[in-house]
């Protein structure tokens, strides 16, 4: 019932800043149904990182992935990254990456943001296989823009 608030003197908390160990801490001991919220930045990409609380000193940033050619060796190349990879994914497709992930990078951490800076904003964290199993039985959240991080 309290509240907290992390404030950054250099940029983004919890990018390239020591403030991901804080929001994963609180993440590791309330679950994913703790709140996090960011103030509304320049970008998707940096609201994510900044509540997912996963590694961020060094990323790789995709942007929206291909429809088609090339998929499955992008997912092998995700599977076997020692960085952080970002990219967006959109709700048509969301089901289908997550089914790749749990293929080829099952132990692997995923965060799914979704609705950043919205009254809905959620995080779904868990394995590859621990995600998608909950955006099965949650099809009700497979709604807007995702940013999903692979780490």
């Amino acid at each position: 019932g309290k509240n907290l608030a992390l404030v950054s003197d250099a940029g983004t908390p919890a990018i390239s800043d020591p403030g991901a160990v804080l929001v994963n801490e609180v993440r590791k001991q309330l679950g994913n149904g703790v709140k996090i919220e960011s103030v509304p930045g320049p970008s998707a990409l940096a609201a994510a990182l900044s509540i997912a609380g996963v590694p961020a000193s060094s990323f790789l940033f995709l942007g929206f992935l291909p429809h088609k050619k090339g998929r499955e060796t992008l997912f092998r190349g995700i599977a076997a990254s020692k960085r952080t990879v970002v990219f967006y994914e959109s709700p048509h497709r969301l089901m289908k990456t997550l089914e790749a992930l749990a293929k080829h990078a099952s132990t692997k951490r995923v965060a799914v943001a979704k609705e950043l800076t919205k009254v809905h904003e959620e995080v779904i964290k868990g394995t590859a296989p621990e995600v998608l199993d909950f955006m099965k039985r949650h099809k009700d959240k497979i709604r807007g823009e995702f940013v999903v991080i692979v780490s």
